[in-house]
């Protein structure tokens, strides 16, 4: 449990609700990744219930695999599922479905010029090519994601280009639009958690890392070890709060819109305390995460702007975090 004091900023209209978070729900924009939530963007799957996705293993006429699929597969399963269900608290669940066979590319992995800032020329074609391979091994309608994984033994893959390519013209197969595909490129063994860190992109969430210019400097300046979308690295992945109200893991209760004119003591449950997790308090006595109770406080303090505040602490992703207390983000 933590407390939190905070001081509303501007006014904000009346609902009719008692206690809705809603006069702090951000609109929506059409910004790449908007933050705001008060309406999701239909162009994205949102992560309920459950998603299924295909992983599709692609070879090169350039290089012999010297894994197989079943392993890059356990590479990513099922820690991204586990993620994704600890994250939402039960609320969704990612099915994976992995080829068993390689699928052959028809041209060597050094004709698509993979990298980083791909070409669109060269990225397209290698879209083309996979799903033209794959199509008459998979079913694409019967998936919501869509995962390419590139043999990382092959000569002209570069793990550094793993990345969502979102398509303003949608590729078509077995009758169904495919608006984004997850293109994996990682070594063996991967990045840890780096194929949950794109999934959120397939959820529209942004990344939250800050490239450095001259490529130099620290990635992790923004928001450090607390975010997926930060780091994939990162020892307290847990998403935010924000994020977890923007994709639907949090009930309106949970939220808490400060519109008091004097300070507010509010106490908030750890972020990643789930339904029947056990917590440790500050104090070091154990208490019981109930899951329930009060996750994010917002106080908003422009048209465009809110300060959000959450617990974080070593329970849930978290649970590797070396400290705990309070995260504000704005």
């Amino acid at each position: 449990m933590s407390a939190l004091a905070a001081t509303s900023m501007v006014s904000v209209p009346s609902v009719a609700e008692p206690f809705s978070p809603r006069p702090c729900a951000l609109t929506r924009t059409t910004a790449h990744h908007s933050e705001g939530l008060d309406t999701w963007n239909a162009a994205y799957p949102r992560p309920a219930g459950s998603l299924d996705a295909v992983m599709v293993f692609l070879s090169f006429p350039d290089s012999h695999p010297l894994t197989t699929p079943a392993e890059l597969a356990a590479d990513h399963f099922p820690a991204t599922s586990r993620f994704f269900q600890r994250a939402s608290y039960g609320r969704f669940t990612l099915r994976p479905h992995p080829l068993r066979q390689w699928i052959r590319m028809p041209r060597p992995s050094t004709s698509y010029a993979i990298e980083r800032d791909w070409t669109v020329a060269h990225r397209g074609a290698y879209l083309r090519d996979a799903l033209a391979a794959a199509d008459r091994h998979v079913d694409f309608s019967r998936y919501d994601i869509v995962y390419f994984v590139a043999d990382p033994d092959a000569p002209g893959v570069d793990s550094d280009a793993t990345k969502v390519v979102n398509l303003d013209r949608p590729l078509r197969a077995d009758g169904t639009a495919i608006r984004r595909v997850v293109t994996v490129f990682e070594n063996h063994p991967p990045d840890r958690l780096v194929l949950a860190h794109e999934t959120g992109h397939v959820f529209d969430l942004p990344d939250l890392y800050h490239r450095p210019v001259d490529g130099k400097g620290d990635w992790d300046t923004h928001v450090g070890d607390w975010d997926l979308m930060g780091s994939q690295f990162a020892l307290a992945p847990d998403l935010f709060g924000w994020h977890k109200w923007k994709l639907g893991w949090l009930d309106s209760r949970q939220v808490r819109c400060v519109q008091e004119a004097g300070p507010v003591r509010l106490t908030l449950e750890p972020l990643g305390a789930g339904p029947g997790t056990p917590v440790t308090g500050a104090a070091g006595a154990p208490s019981f995460g109930l899951g329930r109770g009060t996750k994010l406080a917002v106080v908003r303090t422009g048209p465009d702007s809110v300060l959000a505040f959450e617990a974080r602490g070593p329970v849930g992703n978290d649970r590797a975090a070396c400290r705990q207390g309070c995260w504000c983000t704005g």
